[in-house]
């Protein structure tokens, strides 16, 4: 007898939006089609019956593209050091209780699907860990070799062990012999980076200091496992394309927005 699927709670989802980045500038207005980035993400969060959706954003010309869709916009301070830090400056403004479960999604996720969102939020609740996220099969040996894309390792419970950049597990036979092709029989997983957890929890996080592994792999998801948390990784219940970082990207993910709307 099978143990039927736990329905959605209620959550509300969090978008940190930083105007600078680094690798694509002016990174939340760049277009998708004719809508800018931040846009299709807040149009994405929407779809996912959120109770709310918030922007956290460190810019006015965020702000400005985001009026009238449905979302709200809080201004915070554009010194944070991470996009943890801008959400728990975000959840104080939005006065949410300790136990409400925020879905982070990332600012730069145009094609997230709602699915996945909810599953992150229904990972957690039923989990009981103090952080939730999602992560989808790789599927081929240059994603897993490429250190871009974010691999992670979990326990039977379905709780993670860790996440690196490194191509993990290392299969020593069979990459002895061939490292251009994926081995049968072993699956590896790539990290999605959308965050589910409850606020009181997102302001502990926050208050923590980078821990040594953090530091080395430039993943602050390492924090959390260094300090003793749970992270629950629940499958991402349908395809969730890779998010949009650098100039290449955006690249692609104009293509991919210019093949799914053809025709309509």
């Amino acid at each position: 007898m099978t143990t039927p699927l736990m329905s959605t709670p209620d959550f509300v989802v969090a978008i940190p939006a930083r105007y600078a980045a680094s690798r694509l500038p002016d990174k939340p207005l760049q277009l998708i089609g004719n809508r800018p980035l931040v846009l299709h993400v807040a149009l994405r969060a929407l779809a996912a019956g959120a109770r709310d959706v918030w922007v956290a954003a460190d810019d006015e010309r965020i702000a400005n593209v985001l009026e009238g869709c449905g979302v709200r916009v809080a201004m915070t301070s554009p010194d944070h050091a991470s996009g943890t830090d801008r959400l728990a400056e975000c959840a104080r403004i939005a006065g949410w209780s300790d136990d409400t479960i925020v879905v982070n999604l990332q600012g730069d996720e145009p094609f997230a699907p709602a699915s996945g969102l909810q599953a992150a939020a229904r990972a957690l609740a039923e989990s009981g860990a103090e952080m939730a996220t999602l992560a989808t099969p790789i599927e081929d040996a240059a994603a897993l070799f490429d250190p871009n894309t974010v691999k992670l390792v979990r326990a039977d419970d379905g709780t993670a062990l860790y996440f690196s950049r490194a191509p993990i597990p290392w299969p020593r036979d069979a990459f002895a012999d061939d490292r251009s092709v994926l081995p049968q029989g072993a699956h590896w997983l790539r990290h999605i980076g959308l965050y589910a957890y409850r606020t009181g929890f997102l302001k502990r996080f926050a208050s923590l200091a980078p821990g040594r592994l953090e530091r080395i792999e430039s993943l602050e998801q390492l924090r959390a496992l260094e300090a003793g948390f749970r992270i629950a990784v629940a499958l991402s219940p349908e395809p969730f394309p890779p998010g949009v970082d650098t100039p290449e990207d955006l690249e692609r993910a104009q293509r991919h927005w210019a093949a799914t709307t053809a025709g309509h």
